[in-house]
C-alpha cells in the first residue's frame, strides 16, 4: 500500500520538517538567484559542515554549531563584500575552501566519518528528530517573519540596488539581514537534504519557475509547488526505493527542470 508510509511515526517527522524547508527555501532563493548570489548557498552549506564537525567533535548539538557558525560567516562574507577590497565571487571562494578546510581538520580529530556525519552531509528522513522540527519550525518562523517584515525592500534592491540606496533604503541592514535569513535557511534544510545538496533545494525550484517567465509572485508561486512536490515526491521514492533523501529530492528537482526547460525550448523552436 502506498499510504502504509505513514504508519511510521519518522516519515510523519521527516515530512512535517520537508514541507517547512520546501516552503521555506524558495523564498530565499528567487532573492539569490535573481541578485546572482546563488554561489552563497553553497558556501554557506559548506561553512555549516564546519560547525556540525565542531558540535560532533566536543559532543554538542551539531544542529546549533551549525547554525552558529553559518551566521558568524554570513556576516564575515557580508562585511568583506562592503569593504570593497575582495570581489564578492573572492570572498565567497575564502570562506568556501576554509570552512571546507576546518572541516577537514575538527572531523580528522574526530578520527573521520561516522554514521552521524554521513546523514548530515547527504540528509535522511530516518534520523529526523521531533526536537529537530521544533528547530526547523522556530527558524522558518524566524525568517518567514523577516521576509514579510521586509518584502517590498528586499524586492526593491532586488531589482535596482543603486535605486534603492538613492531612495533613502538602509541598504547595508538590509543586505545583512538577507544573509543571515539565508543562513538561517542553510541551516533548517540540514536534516532534510544534507549539507552538501542544501545549494541545490534552494536554487533549482527558482531556477525552474524563472523558465516560465512569468511575474515576481508569479514566479514564487511556480518555485513553492516545484519545492513541495519535490521534498514530497523525494521522501516517496527514498523510502520505497531505499535510496538517500536528500539525492532523491534532488534529482526530483532537476527531472522537472529538464521537463519545464525542454518544453519552453520546443515552443521557441515551433515559433521559429
Amino acid at each position: 500500500m502506498l499510504l502504509s508510509i505513514f504508519q511510521y511515526d519518522f516519515i510523519i517527522r521527516g515530512l512535517i520538517a520537508g514541507l517547512i524547508v520546501a516552503i521555506i527555501a524558495p523564498l530565499i532563493g528567487i532573492f539569490l538567484v535573481l541578485r546572482k548570489y546563488s554561489l552563497i548557498a553553497d558556501t554557506l552549506s559548506h561553512v555549516s559542515l564546519a560547525g556540525i564537525a565542531f558540535g560532533l567533535l566536543f559532543g554538542l548539538n551539531p544542529a546549533l554549531t551549525a547554525l552558529g557558525t553559518t551566521v558568524l560567516a554570513a556576516l564575515g562574507i557580508e562585511k568583506l563584500r562592503n569593504s570593497k577590497k575582495l570581489y564578492s565571487d573572492a570572498a565567497l571562494a575564502l570562506y568556501l575552501s576554509g570552512g571546507l578546510a576546518l572541516a577537514i581538520v575538527l572531523l580528522s580529530l574526530a578520527h573521520g566519518f561516522n554514521t552521524s556525519l554521513f546523514n548530515y552531509l547527504f540528509g535522511s528522513i530516518v534520523t529526523v528528530t521531533i526536537s529537530n522540527v521544533y528547530e526547523i519550525a522556530v527558524l522558518a518562523l524566524i525568517v518567514m517573519a523577516t521576509l514579510l517584515l521586509f518584502f517590498k525592500e528586499l524586492v526593491f534592491i532586488t531589482f535596482d540596488e543603486e535605486a534603492a540606496q538613492v531612495s533613502g533604503l538602509p541598504l547595508k541592514f538590509l543586505n545583512l539581514v538577507f544573509i543571515i535569513l539565508a543562513a538561517f535557511t542553510v541551516s533548517l534544510a540540514i536534516p532534510i537534504v544534507g549539507v552538501l545538496l542544501i545549494a541545490a533545494l534552494i536554487v533549482i525550484p527558482v531556477v525552474t519557475a524563472l523558465q516560465l517567465k512569468k511575474g515576481f509572485r508569479q514566479t514564487i508561486l511556480y518555485a513553492e509547488i516545484f519545492s513541495i512536490f519535490s521534498v514530497v515526491a523525494g521522501m516517496f521514492l527514498s523510502f520505497y526505493f531505499n535510496l538517500s533523501t536528500g539525492g532523491t529530492i534532488v534529482l526530483t528537482m532537476l527531472f522537472i527542470f529538464l521537463i519545464v526547460f525542454s518544453n519552453r525550448r520546443q515552443r521557441l523552436l515551433h515559433w521559429f
